[in-house]
């Protein structure tokens, strides 16, 4: 017991140590498709989002809200959506989508010092004179930033990987050519699954040291084994063959990003499209704000009240680490919640049982009960989650 004690407490200082000084994610790993279904965005709305990459805060700005405000408490996920907004203000498309699209470009380093670097916070320059080299075409075909930051070295890990498994490699390969579903289906069931699935990826993927770097800390990972008979890996096997299985990948810019190591122009997040780039400059990207720090400081310190507040996953870590302070924000959310304000996060809980036990206001009143849940249409749109790495995915209405 005391092993298992003090492993567990290693796993999680390495989550830490990973999470509190490196860029965790190199793009966001939610479908913002889903969300837009879940939030129905007006021109009223003022929208809260955990920054993670950026890439959906920028999508969110195209739907022409009031303000999107991105938080994050890791500064080197705001200065990826710095470099973004900056980007977006001060080059062409074309150098915009190369960057962004393909991982690199040529010349960032010259790009970088006459256009970006005078936009960024002090931070961000740092940060980013410090980490060029990610844009650098110089690498190969390993460079660039979609295998840079935590969740990009396990890509680059597993690209590595096909490169000795060459008939793995042409299957996925194949896969990404399927021209239809079936086409898609039969191709995983007969090329892809029987190479993929041996016992050393099954090993592999269900370790902490992975699930860490891949932002996965470890009380989501026990949420998941306690809800998954056969474990993490199961669950991760599960997730990967309904997404090769039943949903196109024509369109499926999570995984392709991964698998290829950059989008392309037929299939990307909405921001890195020519239209929708235009409309961001245009003015779009300036009614997007930036925090770093934690969601209850940024409440706390906000000026006003929000109607969409966008979660993510992150209340999985902390009802097991923080749940004191989970309850502070709860609390800080139903203050700063307007009448109309909505709610949506993701878990790898079914349902979040902790919420149960979040007391908000004097103490007395549970979380759940100043919400109001919509399962149906949860349950409606999570099939359609072009990601599907999470158990739930949850929508509520705060109660006035």
């Amino acid at each position: 017991m005391n092993i298992k004690r003090h492993v567990d407490d290693l796993n999680d200082r390495l989550f830490d140590a990973f999470y509190t000084r490196a860029l965790v994610y190199n793009t966001c790993w939610e479908d913002p498709a889903v969300d837009h279904q879940a939030l129905a965005l007006a021109p009223t709305d003022d929208v809260m989002v955990i920054a993670s990459a950026g890439c959906n805060a920028l999508d969110y700005a195209l739907a022409a809200p009031a303000s999107v405000h991105a938080v994050d408490m890791n500064p080197r996920q705001i200065a990826l959506l710095e470099l973004k907004i900056a980007a977006i203000r001060t080059l062409d498309f074309e150098d915009f989508f190369d960057i962004f699209g393909r991982g690199r470009h040529h010349d960032f380093a010259a790009l970088y010092q006459r256009y970006l670097r005078p936009e960024l916070s002090p931070f961000a320059r740092t940060y980013w004179d410090k980490h060029q080299r990610v844009f650098d075409c110089a690498d190969g075909r390993l460079g660039g930033l979609y295998f840079h930051g935590l969740s990009g070295k396990v890509a680059r890990a597993f690209h590595l990987y096909l490169w000795v498994r060459p008939k793995l490699r042409q299957a996925i390969t194949s896969l990404l050519d399927a021209e239809s579903v079936e086409e898609q289906r039969a191709r995983y069931d007969t090329r892809v699954a029987p190479l993929l699935w041996r016992q050393h990826v099954n090993w592999l993927i269900s370790r902490q040291f992975t699930m860490s770097m891949l932002g996965v800390p470890q009380p989501q990972r026990r949420e998941v084994e306690c809800q998954h008979a056969g474990g993490v890996a199961a669950f991760i096997r599960d997730a990967i063959e309904y997404v090769f299985r039943e949903i196109p990948l024509s369109s499926n810019y999570f995984w392709r990003v991964y698998l290829t190591g950059q989008y392309s122009r037929r299939c990307c997040p909405e921001y890195l499209r020519a239209e929708n780039f235009a409309r961001l400059k245009a003015g779009l990207v300036d009614r997007i704000r930036l925090y770093t720090g934690s969601v209850t400081a940024f409440l706390h310190r906000a000026e006003h009240d929000f109607s969409r507040f966008v979660l993510l996953d992150h209340m999985d870590w902390m009802s097991s680490v923080q749940p004191c302070a989970l309850a502070e924000e709860w609390d800080a959310i139903f203050a700063r919640a307007r009448r109309d304000a909505r709610v949506i996060f993701r878990s790898a809980h079914a349902w979040p049982s902790y919420l149960d036990h979040v007391r908000v206001g004097d103490g007395n009143a549970r979380a759940v009960e100043r919400l109001r849940f919509h399962p149906e249409l949860a349950a409606a749109l999570a099939p359609r989650d072009r990601v599907h790495t999470y158990a739930g995915f949850h929508i509520a209405d705060v109660l006035s």
